[in-house]
C-alpha cells in the first residue's frame, strides 16, 4: 500500500465508486492499472477518502494504491493507512523534538544506537502526555501542552534530579508494577 501523489499516472479500469465512512471521511474505491518502473503493468486498487477535516497540508482526499487482496476491503485499507500516519507522526515527531537523526554518525551501530535512544524518549514523552490527559479529561492534552517543551523538559530536567534525589529514591519507579506506576503517575500529574 502507498500514497498516490500527483505524478503517478495510473489507468481506470472501472468508475470510482462510494463503499462506506470511515472514521476520517467518505471511501470510494476502483480498479486501476499502473506500470512499474520495471515495464511491468499491474491491476491494483486505489482507495480514495474523502477526508472530513484537510490534511496539515491542505489535502482534502487521501489517495492509496493497493495491491492488497480483495479481502481486505476499502474500509479496512483506510483504517491501516491511517494507523500507519500515526506512527509517521511519531517519527516527525522523534526526528524534530528529540534529534534522531544525527547526521554526524557515520557508523550504522552508532545510528541504531542514537535511534533506538531516540524511540525510549518518545515513549517517555507518550507516556507524559496519556497520563497528562488522563489526569485532565475536560482538556485536550495535545492542544494545550507543547511537544517541543516537554520534550525539552525531559532533556534538560534529568540531569538535575539525578544530582537532586539520592539513588534510593528511584527504587519506587524501578520496581513497580504497571498498575503501581500508572497510578502514582496520575497523582504527579494531577
Amino acid at each position: 500500500m502507498a500514497r498516490q501523489h500527483g505524478n503517478t499516472p495510473y489507468k481506470p479500469l472501472s468508475e470510482l465508486e462510494f463503499v462506506g465512512n470511515s472514521e476520517t471521511g467518505k471511501v470510494f474505491e476502483q480498479a486501476v492499472e499502473i506500470t512499474a518502473p520495471t515495464g511491468e503493468t499491474l491491476q491494483i486498487r486505489r482507495v480514495v477518502v474523502t477526508l472530513n477535516k484537510p490534511t496539515r497540508k491542505g489535502d482534502k482526499n487521501l489517495v492509496l494504491l493497493t495491491n492488497l487482496p480483495e479481502e481486505v476491503d476499502p474500509l479496512k485499507v483506510a483504517e491501516l493507512y491511517r494507523e500507519r500516519w500515526g506512527i509517521e507522526t511519531a517519527f516527525q515527531k522523534l526526528e524534530s523534538h528529540l534529534d534522531s537523526e544525527i547526521n554526524t554518525l557515520g557508523y550504522p551501530k552508532a545510528a541504531l544506537f542514537s535511534f533506538c535512544l531516540a524511540l525510549v524518549a518518545f515513549n517517555i514523552y507518550a507516556v507524559v502526555m496519556a497520563v497528562l490527559q488522563a489526569a485532565h479529561p475536560e482538556k485536550v492534552i495535545k492542544n494545550e501542552v507543547s511537544e517541543y517543551y516537554v520534550a525539552q523538559e525531559i532533556d534538560v530536567a534529568t540531569d538535575g534530579l539525578l544530582i537532586a534525589i539520592p539513588e534510593d529514591e528511584w527504587g519506587v519507579f524501578a520496581h513497580a508494577r504497571p498498575s503501581e506506576l500508572a497510578v502514582i503517575l496520575l497523582n504527579v500529574a494531577s
